[in-house]
């Protein structure tokens, strides 16, 4: 993927430039309590105030009801309990319109980067409005404005032209360095491009980062490559896994979808969680890896318990048996010991490892024992390049300290899967050619 970066641009000074960055962070009573995306988003933001530039940052926030625009949307957990008739629409959006705003601004991450920039950042109270248009145009070259939350706009999302033009009036240059949000097709990470309204539009250093191992990693592996996936369904990774085993040598399989692959081969699972209507599917894959030479390694043992633990991290008993004799009456929640051992050794002799999703139930620390020894293998792969595709792998690598042995983390779970399977982010596929 050859696209232009902020480092192809000439004569930055005085000219406006938009950036969509993925200030989505974790929030707790109004602080943030994992800044690692604001970090992340500094060396392109610090790179075009150095050069002069007046920039204008964006980004989006959770999920909000988009009580301030024109159209108000339900998501599907409200629609669910209105259905229910558990409560109405309308308390739902007044309960929206007193807690959203304190909740889902973007206000805390805006002192945060003016404290990391040197006083260098001022906050618009909205984002197309007369709040933000008049602090965009009086933004001085080598200082920049955050834009409130974009999805307070119903707009953003079903990327409307009209809200395109106004954001596309803040912008002589566009820069995406949002991957955690290039598969999404949305107004500000594609669609002012799309349309045509910013015809000088390129990738900030952490999109040529992720660019540059991933994809490169993914089209021209060194081999032997080894690729894990976890997580609980099959069904969310289905192009991934058929992509991959196109690619690699070997594909471990962990977490809640091995359980799918194991009935599938006939076995009994008792009441692990199984996507039955994906059994023929995981038949295919095994036939396909076996056609085409490939190895594709489940779980040989299993750590078992009566129940899924409620709440998530409360205590259970457990035990391990091997994954082809778990009884009728327990469910599979982590891979066990000797399976830990054999994907560790095969991390061990591989010269290129990517893993995307956890092995078991990682949030509980009794059944966190198959992830952990995951990170822990890629963490001590002499000479490979080991690369975490975000989410709950990448969170389990920076709560164990081993975020600074892994070559490449990505800020990025839903884009880095649709990387895996090959598909085109439309956040990416905007952006100028070289």
């Amino acid at each position: 993927m050859n696209k232009m970066t902020v480092k192809d641009l000439k004569d930055l000074r005085g000219k406006h430039v938009l950036v969509r960055c993925d200030f989505n962070v974790p929030m707790k009573d109004g602080k943030i309590t994992d800044e690692n995306r604001i970090i992340g988003a500094l060396p392109t933001i610090q790179y075009l105030l150095d050069a002069g530039a007046k920039v204008t940052l964006c980004s989006h926030m959770g999920k909000p009801h988009s009580i301030f625009s024109d159209e108000v949307k339900l998501n599907k957990k409200d629609k669910a309990k209105v259905e229910k008739g558990e409560t109405t629409a309308e308390a739902i959006i007044e309960k929206a319109k007193k807690e959203e705003p304190k909740k889902l601004t973007l206000a805390p991450v805006a002192a945060r980067l003016n404290e990391l920039l040197g006083g260098k950042v001022t906050f618009a109270h909205d984002v197309v409005g007369p709040d933000a248009q008049a602090k965009v145009a009086a933004c001085k070259e080598g200082e920049a404005v955050l834009l409130e939350n974009l999805r307070f706009h119903w707009e953003e999302e079903k990327k409307d032209l009209e809200f395109c033009k106004k954001l596309a009036a803040y912008a002589d240059i566009y820069v995406n360095d949002a991957f955690g949000t290039a598969h999404r097709s949305h107004a500000s990470t594609a669609a002012i491009v799309e349309y045509g309204l910013v015809k000088t539009a390129v990738c900030g250093f952490l999109i040529e980062k992720e660019l540059s191992v991933m994809a490169d990693s993914l089209d021209h592996p060194v081999h032997p490559f080894v690729a894990i996936l976890g997580g609980a369904k099959v069904a969310d990774k289905l192009g991934v896994i058929s992509n991959l085993l196109e690619k690699c040598d070997t594909l471990i399989i962990g977490g809640g979808m091995a359980y799918t692959f194991l009935k599938a081969q006939g076995y009994e699972v008792g009441t692990s969680l199984v996507d039955d209507e994906k059994l023929d599917y995981c038949k295919e894959m095994i036939a396909k890896a076996a056609a085409e030479g490939k190895e594709l390694l489940l779980p040989v043992d299993t750590v078992i318990t009566a129940a899924f633990p409620d709440p998530i991290d409360a205590p259970v008993e457990v035990e391990t048996v091997s994954s082809h004799a778990i009884p009728a009456d327990k469910m599979g929640l982590d891979i066990g010991e000797k399976t830990r051992a054999l994907y560790a050794e095969k991390v061990k002799t591989a010269k290129t490892v990517i893993w995307n999703g956890p092995m078991g139930v990682f949030e509980n620390p009794i059944l966190a024992a198959g992830t952990n020894a995951v990170a822990a293998a890629l963490a001590d792969a002499k000479g490979a390049t080991t690369i975490v595709g975000g989410g709950d792998s990448a969170a389990a690598c920076t709560q164990l300290g081993y975020a600074d042995k892994i070559t490449h983390i990505s800020t990025g779970g839903g884009a880095s899967l649709e990387l895996f399977e090959g598909k085109v982010l439309p956040g990416i596929a905007c952006l100028n050619e070289k």
